[in-house]
């Protein structure tokens, strides 16, 4: 397939550009002018402004769309200029790409676009499923937003999916790597309580994830034989509270775990709000389709994930 692909340079996107180039597939990056993207992951590089460009050239005609564009989410105070680029980052960019597909004679046939578990809010013990409703706070307000603008594409009767992503795990980086310095320090410990959910999933899996999220065909022997659509949480099937996290954690470098962080030592390091969405908010995430259509994890325990991202 003919595959383009927005976020390319990010800890998901790279991951996913390489897995796919393995496979065969022609992988179509769109990337700013001034980004410089080589970095081995393979495909073919196409520079796009959101702002200002159109599609063209090597980037007609696709196959199929992979949007995961967005600003870490965690980098920086959310001050309000922060939180518009945060908004636009996703919103915007997901508007301009439906925008410049439309223009195209053949459209994809699937159209596959990042959105969050912040969609969800802070819901406590909640059991929350792609069928669950939205939630409030900032997170929940831009996932509710990116997630409109995707959904445009269905008009050219293209398969939408909206991968609700879990906390990403993954040698290469992202909020393992944030952890790793305090607890390898033996500085480690739960944040507030420990009660709140974590829903997280493996790199290696959402890797896998959005690959049978582009088939064509579901699984063999799957429950749910029609191709998937719509919102998928890309979570394990095993969440843990921030307290279990911070215990396997500590086992795992071989570190005690003493150090509780109080919230208020959160809220003042990063405001109110972005301590409270990030790190306290609770969201026990169940991926209902992912289990209906077959996927096999390749972590689905927290133990096993930690345990094999870091192995010497």
């Amino acid at each position: 397939m003919k595959i383009l692909v927005t976020g390319s340079t990010g800890l998901v996107g790279r991951a996913l550009v390489r897995a796919l180039v393995k496979e065969g597939h022609s992988v179509c990056r769109l990337v700013r002018p001034e980004t410089n993207a080589n970095d081995n992951a393979g495909g073919f590089n196409v520079a796009w402004n959101p702002a200002t460009g159109e599609l063209g050239g090597a980037a007609v005609g696709p196959d199929a769309v992979v949007n995961l564009a967005g600003a870490p989410i965690g980098d920086g105070r959310w001050t309000a200029k922060r939180k518009e680029e945060l908004r636009e980052s996703r919103v915007g960019t997901t508007r301009a790409l439906i925008q410049a597909i439309e223009k195209m004679n053949v459209k994809p046939s699937v159209f596959i676009s990042a959105s969050a578990i912040g969609y969800y809010g802070n819901r406590g013990d909640e059991e929350l499923s792609e069928e669950s409703a939205a939630g409030d706070g900032f997170l929940a307000e831009i996932a509710r937003e990116w997630e409109a603008e995707a959904l445009k594409a269905e008009t050219w009767r293209t398969r939408v999916v909206l991968a609700r992503l879990g906390i990403v795990l993954a040698k290469q980086g992202g909020a393992l790597a944030k952890m790793l310095t305090p607890f390898r320090m033996g500085l480690g410990g739960r944040l507030g309580s420990g009660k709140q959910w974590m829903s997280w999933v493996a790199l290696e899996d959402v890797v896998g994830i959005l690959k049978l999220c582009l088939e064509r065909t579901p699984i063999q022997g799957a429950v749910d034989f029609a191709p998937i659509s719509g919102p998928v949480n890309v979570v394990s099937p095993q969440p843990v509270t921030n307290a279990e996290f911070t215990k396997m954690l500590a086992s795992a470098v071989h570190r005690p775990a003493i150090f509780p962080v109080p919230p208020i030592a959160l809220r003042l390091a990063l405001g109110r709000e972005m301590a409270d969405a990030l790190l306290m908010a609770s969201q026990r995430v169940v991926p209902g389709k992912l289990k209906a259509l077959g996927y096999a994890f390749r972590y689905s325990s927290l133990d096993s994930a930690l345990n094999f991202l870091l192995r010497e």
